[in-house]
Order: structure tokens, then sequence, then C-alpha cells
């Protein structure tokens, strides 16, 4: 195996006393995890960073075998660790990314999304820039590996107007006809999940609720669920800065 690409690191631990492991998201190559040698040092520790975006070489005899990484900076974010809630973003979005998706397979799509985010984000310290597109960020997340939501028409109905509410069961929109009478057992439907436009805080925070229900319950499950601790931190501020 040899591979050189751009990538985003998602998570980095020690191995050894001075050696890293480190897992990347690469666009066409998807998660790939190295061994650095010296990621532990202190030369190497401000590039291996949750969020930055390097470029990796990595080396390995067999495909089986885990491969020796290098890496080289490409961009920092190591900023965004200096403010608790865009450091709190930072840490739920790679861990999210790192814990569900498998590696080796290519999610071109994540890879640009992810990027876009940590890049709104960095561009704008403060929630209302960047909120929306991590609800949406985690609604593809969903989308990709398999359980998307189906906003495009009432499951009980049919049809496309008036949606205003997401069945907790199927994952599907339900018209405000459809509800009368169960609203309180639905969440609440924001427009800018299914058209794309801007969306107040008390909308993210809605949407919020819906991702977060469907990836604890079909993504971060056993084991993996260790990433949901990040996102209530995440949660906690959000609701201060959004109100």
């Amino acid at each position: 195996m040899h591979l050189i690409a751009d990538a985003i690191l998602l998570s980095v631990r020690a191995h050894g006393e001075h050696g890293a492991v480190a897992r990347a998201l690469t666009r066409v190559d998807g998660v790939q995890p190295g061994y650095v040698r010296g990621g532990h040092a202190r030369r190497l520790r401000p590039v291996l960073q949750p969020g930055n975006a390097v470029r990796g070489e990595w080396r390995a005899r067999t495909d089986e075998q885990l491969a020796a990484l290098t890496v080289e900076l490409v961009q920092s974010r190591a900023g965004l660790h200096g403010f608790a809630l865009s450091a709190a973003a930072l840490d739920w979005v790679t861990a999210l990314t790192a814990t569900t998706l498998p590696e080796a397979q290519p999610y071109p799509q994540l890879y640009d999304a992810l990027g876009a985010v940590l890049d709104a984000v960095e561009a704008a310290p403060s929630a209302r820039g960047w909120a929306a597109a991590l609800a949406r960020y985690e609604l593809l997340v969903l989308a990709e590996l398999g359980f998307g939501l189906d906003l495009s028409a009432c499951i009980a109905t049919g049809t496309t107007d008036d949606l205003a509410f997401v069945s907790p069961k199927s994952g599907a929109a339900v018209c405000r006809g459809a509800a009368a009478g169960y609203e309180a057992r639905l969440f609440a439907l924001p427009p800018f999940l299914r058209d794309g436009g801007a969306a107040t805080g008390a909308e993210v925070i809605e949407a919020l609720a819906i991702t977060g229900h469907f990836l604890a319950r079909d993504l971060l499950i056993d084991r993996r669920r260790d990433p949901l601790a990040a996102r209530e931190r995440l949660l906690e501020r959000l609701h201060r800065a959004v109100a």
C-alpha cells in the first residue's frame, strides 16, 4: 500500500512512548489509519490535531498492516480550540465522523461537507454562522450510511404540502393535517432541512433534536456511544449561544 492524499484529521491517540495512531478522512480513499513516528512529540503535536487539513503519505507492505504515516500541515484549525463553542463543535464533528465511518470506503460528499463545516466554524465562531450547516452534516452522515430521513413527502398521505413534522419511528415527514392530535409525539420539522434556506436559532435546535435521535438510535450504539458525550457538551453551549 502506498497512498498520498489530502485529508482531514479525525482522531489521534498516543501509541507507545513517542508515537501516535491517527485516523484521517480522504476524499477518494475514505478513512485511513496510520502510525506516526514521533507523533506524540512536541514538534508534531500542533500538526496532529483533529480538524486540521494535512497532506498524508501512508506506506505499508500489505493492506492488513497498519500503515506508517507521515503528515504535512496544509491548514491548521488549532485556533478553534481557543473558544469553548467552536472547540466543542470541532470535537463533536470529528468524533462523529471517526466513529461512524468504516475504513477505506469513499465518502466524497462527507469529505467535502466536513471541510465546509470546519471552514464555517473557523470563519464565524458564533454559532449563528455554522449551526445550521452542522445539522445538515449530521443529516448527511445518516443518509450516507443508509439511515437517511425521507423529508420529501408525508408518509401518511403522500402530499408534499405543509410538511411540519417528522416521525421518530420512521424518519419520514408528516403533514400538519395527518399529524393532528399526535403533534406531541412527533418532531417539529424546521423548513431549512428541506429547502436549504436560512434557519433561526430555535429551528437549528429542532433540527439537532431530530438528527440526534436517529444518530443515537441507528449509528452511535453499543461501543460507539462515547462521542454522544461530546454532542451533549456542544448542545449545552449551543442552547445558550442561539437563545
